[in-house]
């Protein structure tokens, strides 16, 4: 009784994202959507603010979760049409005085979570600022960890451009998000450690993302192999992430090709939104190179909570993800829910909560060669491929979303007592 008074105390919770849109998912708006979820069941109310990004402005409710999305800007002149794509698709920092005015006028707000900093975080800061009511912010891209490259591939669209959002940026505090925020939240050990050396007097923690667990446990395999007319008898090597150089899909297709010369047997399934078309069109030209085309299936991704996803990493008799950055890696408790072996690169927040060679078996960032020793061992050793899925079974019962909710609930309540 007493916990569930303590969180009545806090009536709404405005989440800030910079978008939403079921076409698009990834790893920021699974853990947004299921807090939100998670709080609503709690009679916490969880409204989604974002841009109208791949979408219409309005209300669009997700189950319980109500999202409002608003007009926003890309703040430069000069942009043409493949920038703008390319900025909406991945980057980009919009503004939108409409999210403005509406965070403002939600008068019963006891919080706001702005999953993105920049300028939104910015109107996150300044409408708490204002009412004097506590943000947190949460770090799901990585922001002292983000690699050079990937922040210089962020920023090409723009360059050479002017900036007219800067006078808002200055304006809204947005070079102040993380040092005024009442909480920094980081999916990655490895930002987390960061951020505590940046900001030694700051409240700063390291979350985990979280998954829902019996909706992978449960699922069934055949309806994917069904889906896509793969037979029983092939066996199927499964990734779950954005069609996106970061996500380093390339590495896995030239593995991959060298791996099936020595083991036929299998077929190798990319699911993902698109999110850098000329990446998507290199990975179909490399497949057509590599003569694999056949054994190759992309997706570009599925609906929130389609069964499909769930059955795909249960028809998957391995599960690779060699990212060459990850802040966290939800795709990989989705694995361990379904009870997937799993693979991937020891990269950002991975080895932070993996064990290698427990519940995965981890390769060197973009080493070809140990990737395939990597797919080798698992297809040859089937008592260490059964330990690894066991491990990860066994790891994931410690991330369900209803104990991620509550861990984040709390720093909400930590927020709240220090702003009082």
């Amino acid at each position: 009784m007493v916990e569930k008074k303590e969180a009545k105390e806090i009536a709404k919770v405005c989440h800030v994202v910079r978008r939403f849109v079921k076409e698009k998912w990834g790893g920021t708006e699974s853990v947004v959507y299921y807090l939100a979820d998670q709080y609503e069941k709690k009679g916490v109310k969880s409204p989604v603010l974002t841009t109208s990004m791949f979408s219409k402005k309005g209300l669009q409710e997700f189950g319980r979760v109500a999202v409002y999305r608003f007009a926003y800007f890309l703040p430069w002149f000069g942009l043409n049409e493949a920038a703008k794509e390319s900025l909406r698709e991945k980057g980009g920092s919009p503004l939108s005085f409409s999210l403005f005015k509406f965070l403002w006028f939600q008068k019963d707000c006891s919080i706001i979570h702005t999953h993105t900093a920049h300028r939104l975080g910015g109107i996150a800061r300044t409408v708490a600022r204002l009412r004097g009511i506590p943000y947190v912010v949460s770090l799901h891209g990585g922001c002292l960890t983000l690699p050079d490259e990937q922040a210089e591939a962020m920023q090409e669209p723009f360059k050479g451009k002017f900036e007219w959002g800067k006078i808002f940026g200055l304006l809204f505090g947005s070079r102040q998000v993380l040092s005024d925020a009442d909480a920094i939240i980081c999916v990655g050990r490895d930002e987390y450690e960061r951020m505590q050396q940046r900001y030694p007097n700051k409240r700063v923690y390291y979350q985990a993302n979280g998954v829902s667990t019996s909706f992978f446990a449960e699922a069934q395999p055949t309806a994917f192999r069904d889906k896509y007319n793969i037979p029983s008898n092939q066996k199927i090597i499964n990734c779950v992430s954005r069609i996106d150089s970061q996500k380093n899909q390339l590495l896995l297709l030239k593995a991959f090709a060298e791996f099936q010369q020595q083991h036929p047997g299998y077929k190798l399934v990319l699911i993902g939104p698109v999110t850098v078309t000329s990446y998507h069109d290199l990975l179909m030209k490399t497949a057509k190179e590599l003569a694999i085309e056949e054994k190759l299936l992309l997706i570009p991704g599925f609906p929130l909570e389609d069964p499909l996803l769930a059955s795909a990493y249960k028809a998957a008799d391995m599960f690779v993800l060699p990212s060459r950055h990850e802040p966290f890696g939800i795709v990989i408790l989705e694995a361990w829910a379904a009870g997937a072996a799993v693979i991937a690169a020891k990269v950002g927040g991975i080895p932070g909560f993996t064990t290698d060679g427990q519940d995965i078996q981890l390769f060197e960032d973009n080493n070809q060669p140990e990737l395939v020793a990597a797919l080798k061992k698992l297809a040859v050793d089937a008592p260490y491929k059964k330990a690894l899925s066991t491990g990860g079974l066994d790891a994931v019962k410690l991330y369900d979303w209803s104990a991620i909710a509550e861990q984040t609930l709390d720093i909400y309540k930590d927020a709240l007592r220090e702003n009082q």
